[in-house]
């Protein structure tokens, strides 16, 4: 067996039963306090937003997630191999899927899931960074955390009715990690991100016809997650046959 099948076997394994709590990390997060909205308001005609208690309820959460985690893990472990980025794309994997789920249910990415998880991420990546030496990758994973972050607060602070700052929280992990393993890999995951978001959403537009559709929020998180998995898996031979 190789390091590279020995990588996905493990990732897979340790990322989809991490996969299976996601409905507990749900539930666990607190409902934001009700938002006031008024005329004219792009939220005053949305339903009322899903609790997270029915969300971790849903029939089939726990298998489904541990099965996108494990996808996911298989994916990070064959294009990573046997190495120290593993020690937090396994443990931000599910964290991500169970992100991905609010978001898609609810429009929110809360920051009681994003923050902790973001600073966890600081944490692993600096002491790998400065114990193993790669000074470099640390240095540039953390420059293109708050490149992420900074180009995505643009974007809410021009147009924050389509974007909310959630998205803007969850730039800063997809940065981070992106970053550690190169700039094409960042590139390439946020092109990512916008193209899945973008494409779908224009056939929809297309389809129905509504112009009003684009007065309405959607939920990005999910289209920032798989971009940056694209980027973490992909990014890297991309960027050098396209720029290389």
């Amino acid at each position: 067996m190789t390091d590279t099948v020995l990588a996905a076997l493990v990732a897979a394994l340790l990322a989809g039963i991490g996969g299976l709590l996601v409905p507990r990390l749900v539930a666990r997060v607190p409902e934001p306090a009700p938002r006031q909205t008024g005329e004219g308001d792009a939220d005053a005609d949305e339903p009322p937003k899903m609790l997270y208690a029915d969300i971790a309820a849903r029939p089939g959460l726990a298998w489904r997630s541990a099965l996108l985690s494990a996808g996911a893990g298989a994916l990070l472990g064959a294009a990573t191999g046997l190495d120290w980025p593993l020690l937090w794309l396994v443990p931000l994997t599910p964290v991500a899927v169970a992100l991905s789920v609010i978001d898609w249910h609810t429009r929110l990415l809360p920051r009681v899931i994003v923050v902790p998880a973001t600073l966890a991420a600081i944490v692993v990546v600096a002491v790998v960074g400065l114990a193993t030496g790669e000074r470099d990758a640390l240095v540039r994973a953390l420059v293109a955390m708050v490149v992420a972050r900074s180009f995505f607060w643009v974007l809410w602070f021009v147009r924050s009715a389509g974007m909310g700052f959630g998205d803007v929280r969850l730039a800063a992990p997809v940065g981070l990690v992106l970053g550690w393993t190169g700039w094409g890999a960042l590139a390439i995951g946020l092109w990512s991100s916008f193209m899945l978001f973008v494409l779908p959403a224009l056939v929809v537009l297309v389809a129905r016809r509504d112009r009003s559709l684009l007065k309405r929020s959607f939920p990005f998180g999910p289209f920032m997650v798989a971009g940056a998995l694209a980027g973490l898996v992909w990014g890297t031979a991309l960027a050098g046959r396209l720029w290389g």
